[in-house]
């Protein structure tokens, strides 16, 4: 089971961001009907259903999309071979299942500091070049990229209180690779697992924190049953960016004003999930399940340091990757986070 297939809980009092449509519709045109799989499951039907609903009337009904759930039609760490050879369509995919197909993959992902927040994530897309250079690297691949879908919060809940990241160095944490990295050279112990294997972990002691997600992902998992001690980290949030996806010829086969109905549609969905995301850690936050406590300024400046090698280490597989570890880099020292 995937991240994105465990958020099962249901978020309340979506903050719908408006459509910007233009004065008419698109003009009507030849019919278009997308295939389209995403990574969730029937937690987020509502979303990806007025999703295709704004599609189908600013094209004047002549976009429909049909869309699936996580791995219906295809593996979801396979979705971008499939949408390259158009077998789908579209998707809404994590680039991280094809790092080693794309060579920015692990920095469209979301790598540890590369923000931390909303805004600053969507500067860095919109404003720093970080979207052009992920429209030319998915053409490579015969792919239109969209644009970028965030999540939420990416923190720690361990099973016993943390004021420092000292405190850390006394317990076992499960994490990804990348941020195992990280945490090893404050010596902090680490361990991968998989997210069906966290529950048992924390309640018998084998590990005694995660870093996964945040608070609605956690309830999902049931977490809060062992480890209730939830530890903002301030490293990076949202926690990680999916991307909007559909197959070039598809894309060039369609009118002006079709792919317009489309990007106007993918920008009101991708605040519509982050916000749904967002939405329901707030929800879960108000039910008294965690303990909410914050890493000193001074550690959570010492992670970003920290992962600025992890950047190297990206931005030296090639200049692409190099440009937008600049614009990262840039954007970290006008926040004076670096």
């Amino acid at each position: 089971m995937k991240r994105r297939d465990l958020l099962k809980v249901a978020a309340t009092g979506i903050a719908a961001a408006p459509l910007a449509l233009s004065s008419t519709t698109a003009q009507a045109g030849d019919s278009v009907r997308l295939r389209m799989q995403t990574l969730y499951g029937t937690e987020t039907d509502d979303l990806y259903k007025e999703f295709a609903n704004d599609v189908k009337t600013v094209s004047n009904k002549t976009v429909r999309i049909q869309r699936f759930r996580g791995s219906e039609l295809v593996p979801n760490d396979q979705m971008l071979d499939a949408v390259s050879k158009g077998t789908l369509d579209m998707c809404q995919g994590y680039a991280g299942y094809w790092a080693g197909q794309l060579d920015i993959a692990k920095i469209e992902s979301g790598i540890p500091g590369a923000w931390t927040s909303y805004d600053e994530a969507i500067y860095l897309q919109q404003k720093q070049g970080l979207t052009a250079l992920l429209e030319e690297a998915y053409a490579e691949k015969g792919v239109k990229y969209l644009g970028a879908i965030f999540g939420g919060p990416y923190d720690l809940l361990t099973t016993k209180p943390v004021k420092s990241l000292e405190d850390l160095k006394k317990m076992k944490i499960r994490a990804t690779a990348t941020v195992a990295g990280i945490l090893e050279k404050f010596g902090i112990p680490t361990v991968y697992l998989p997210s069906q294997e966290l529950y048992i972990a924390l309640s018998t002691g084998a590990i005694d924190g995660v870093i996964y997600g945040g608070s609605l992902e956690y309830k999902a998992l049931k977490l809060h049953e062992s480890a209730k001690y939830y530890t903002h980290l301030n490293m990076i949030n949202p926690g990680y960016a999916d991307g909007m996806l559909i197959n070039m010829k598809k894309w060039d086969s369609m009118s002006a004003d079709q792919q317009k109905a489309i990007e106007l549609a993918t920008e009101k969905h991708g605040k519509n999930m982050h916000a749904w995301n967002v939405n329901g850690c707030l929800d879960v936050n108000g039910e008294g399940i965690f303990e909410f406590a914050s890493l000193p300024e001074a550690d959570s400046k010492a992670l970003t340091a920290a992962a600025m090698d992890v950047w190297k280490e990206e931005g030296a597989k090639s200049p692409r990757n190099a440009k937008a570890i600049e614009a990262i880099t840039a954007t970290a020292k006008a926040t004076g986070r670096v």
